[in-house]
């Protein structure tokens, strides 16, 4: 079973969405710089000395809007083993990748989907 282990929500402007959440939610916000496309990693929870992270938390982020991309709505990552496999699924599900994937450094492989609802979905094969 693949686990839902990322949100993503676009921004139009980083330092004001990092406010908000941090402001309404008390998440822990860190603008990333022009090197990782400008996106913000968010933190809504703090791991324990027993867990990687609190059970039931995801963490998640922010990307700028692009007016170049399709479906830029809220969205969930699932984390998958084998990236290839895995868009395969996707399409033999009757879903739609959307493009090739792309290496996020130090994190690994992404690439977004359409659901067969046209929701946008992603899916991260976790480097190393």
């Amino acid at each position: 079973m693949d686990p839902v282990v990322h949100f993503e929500l676009p921004y139009d402007d980083a330092r004001r969405i990092a406010h908000f959440y941090q402001s309404a939610f008390g998440w822990e916000l860190q603008v990333l710089g022009e090197e990782m496309g400008n996106y913000v990693l968010a933190t809504t929870g703090k791991a324990d000395v027993k867990a990687d992270a609190p059970r039931g938390s995801i963490d998640g982020g922010f990307y700028p809007r692009n007016p170049d991309w399709p479906a830029q709505y809220p969205s969930v990552v699932i984390a998958v083993q084998d990236m290839r496999a895995a868009m395969k699924r996707v399409q033999d599900a009757g879903g739609e990748v959307l493009g090739e994937p792309m290496e996020i450094p130090g994190v690994g492989q992404y690439v977004s989907f359409f659901d067969t609802e046209r929701n946008r979905v992603s899916l991260l094969q976790p480097a190393g």
